[in-house]
């Protein structure tokens, strides 16, 4: 049997060691245009500020790939004949599949702005947008950013690390409004305002100024700010145009089953690229994360190796950096107030910064749904079981001490009472 993954992301990696495991004799070949390796894209901001070289973004050892057998093609994907089971790549080159994985990711969403097309301006996904921003804000003064969401602000940090002044555009009247509560945006506004950042909410680019490279953005609010380089963290769109014609049900992403099936036999899609027909509760139809790629990417392997088993995601999380501020999102948080929940809160300034916790429970069952935190780190694993047993919000206040996991001597977690 020939497995073929088109995409080496975390979905894609993760279904091919599946495979390897489970099949040791199959053949496994992993085709990716961006690298010829499996790379950590989280890490990208920390290998543009100097923090990691590229090598150290490597998961795997340099011969992980010939120890586990996988065939790596440094390719591009150009199209697909489903019925005949064959891939076309840029290269001339034609694969004959027995199963097809379509991992391929995600690509940075852009709305259609005058000007969006000069030199300069830019979204941050793939390997090459981050060597094209190392080339275009190589000795620049000033840069835009657009984006209210964990891209914006990555981007809003990477140029400070340089000395470049930013205005960074929200749409929104607060920042990640749709994630989180008003609190944590404003303590979050704080953080982004405190290294150096000119934040404007409410604001949006109408239009972006130049001759052949960007030189300004022009705004709703009628202002016209100078840049030299702009980048634009307005989400991501699945990564699907080269699908057409292949006979597969596209929507915004590849339409896959509870196991991940698209409507061509003998094809699975995960990751960004995918979308449920019927997205799970409380769960979106495409959920572009590292964390349910990997999990996708591991039911696909499954079902490749003629072990299908349902997409479980698990109890959502998340993460990230605000500057200096981390975050953790465990479980459902509702970010505007709701009758349905009762929460407990607590908040305190350390000289590092703000610290807040936020737990939100069921108001009839009294069941924890979810975990919120900043600045102070929780065990995921702790709290994830919390919400899997039904544990009620009561038992996990008094309990909550187990969930920290702060660093040797730092001050105790702050304590959340009900509200």
């Amino acid at each position: 049997m020939h497995i073929v993954i088109v995409g080496n992301g975390i979905a894609g990696v993760t279904a091919a060691r599946v495979v390897r495991k489970r099949r040791p004799d199959w053949r496994i070949t992993l085709v990716s245009e961006e690298h010829p390796e499996h790379l950590a894209r989280t890490a990208w901001m920390y290998v543009y500020m100097g923090h990691l070289t590229l090598e150290q973004t490597r998961p795997y050892a340099p011969d992980f790939w010939e120890r586990n057998r996988i065939e790596r093609l440094h390719d591009r994907a150009e199209s697909l004949d489903a019925d005949r089971q064959r891939l076309a790549l840029r290269s001339g080159r034609t694969l004959t599949y027995g199963r097809l994985l379509v991992a391929t990711g995600s690509v940075p969403a852009f709305y259609g702005w005058p000007g969006q097309d000069l030199a300069g301006v830019q979204g941050l996904y793939h390997l090459q947008d981050l060597e094209r921003m190392e080339r275009e804000t190589a000795g620049i003064e000033r840069a835009a950013v657009v984006g209210g969401g964990l891209i914006g602000v990555e981007l809003a940090e990477m140029l400070r690390t340089r000395g470049v002044a930013v205005t960074y555009l929200v749409r929104e009247g607060r920042y990640f409004a749709h994630a989180m509560p008003e609190r944590e945006s404003r303590l979050i506004e704080e953080e982004i305002r405190r290294h150096g950042v000119d934040l404007r909410l409410q604001t949006e680019p109408e239009a972006f100024l130049g001759s052949g490279r960007v030189e300004g953005v022009r705004t709703t609010a009628g202002d016209t700010i100078p840049a030299e380089w702009v980048g634009l963290g307005t989400g991501v769109r699945p990564n699907v145009g080269w699908l057409e014609g292949s006979g597969i049900e596209t929507a915004r992403g590849v339409l896959v089953d509870h196991h991940l099936r698209t409507s061509a036999a003998n094809v699975w899609a995960a990751g960004d690229c995918a979308e449920h027909r019927e997205p799970l509760p409380g769960r979106a139809p495409v959920e572009a994360l590292w964390y349910t790629g990997r999990i996708q990417g591991a039911t696909a392997g499954y079902a490749l190796a003629d072990e299908a088993r349902p997409y479980v995601p698990g109890v959502f999380y998340n993460s990230a950096k605000f500057f200096d501020l981390e975050w953790q999102v465990v479980g459902s948080i509702a970010p505007e107030s709701d009758p349905g929940r009762n929460e407990a809160l607590a908040e305190d300034r350390t000289r590092t910064g703000a610290r807040l916790v936020r737990l939100q429970g069921d108001a009839e069952s009294g069941r924890l749904l979810g975990i919120h935190a900043l600045g102070a780190r929780l065990r995921h694993e702790v709290c994830a079981e919390w919400i899997v047993s039904r544990r009620s919000l009561d038992d996990c206040l008094r309990d909550l001490p187990r969930a920290g996991f702060d660093p040797e001597f730092s001050r105790a977690m702050p304590t959340p009472t009900l509200a």
